[in-house]
């Protein structure tokens, strides 16, 4: 998970971290993204999903005051990451067919949300949980 986490360091960006970690992926061809990249964005919502309740959640509710905004901060991050994720992936297969508008639109909202919590703390620290996991 560590590899692909986008949490830590200063809040705001979480955006544009989350979408550096799709950009092998052709978004501008979304009918011809191969089964793998989006086996690949599961995983990422998956392992992020994951690392949100088995890690952050936990870290955040033994926190306190400054150290508990800063951890706030970087699951924010990180449910950027699992959005943005699963925003894609429904994209994408809506793109080859699937019809994925009801979902597509509430898991939009969500990332929506989050970006503009992210936004919100620009600045603020963020501290990154390590989380175990793995990916591909």
């Amino acid at each position: 998970m560590n590899s692909v986490s986008i949490s830590g360091g200063n809040a705001g960006t979480a955006e544009a971290d989350a979408l550096a970690v799709f950009s092998a992926v052709d978004l501008n061809d979304p009918e011809n993204v191969s089964e793998a990249d989006l086996d690949f964005m599961g995983q990422v919502n998956n392992v992020a999903n994951d690392a949100e309740t088995d890690a952050y959640n936990v870290a955040i509710a033994a926190a306190t005051g400054d150290e508990k905004v800063a951890l706030q901060n970087a699951k924010i991050q990180n449910k950027v990451l699992k959005l943005e994720a699963t925003v894609l992936q429904l994209t994408i297969q809506a793109a080859q067919g699937k019809d994925t508008a009801a979902k597509l639109a509430a898991e939009t909202k969500k990332l929506n949300n989050n970006i503009a919590l992210d936004k919100k703390a620009a600045g603020q620290p963020a501290t990154k949980v390590s989380f175990d996991a793995t990916i591909g």
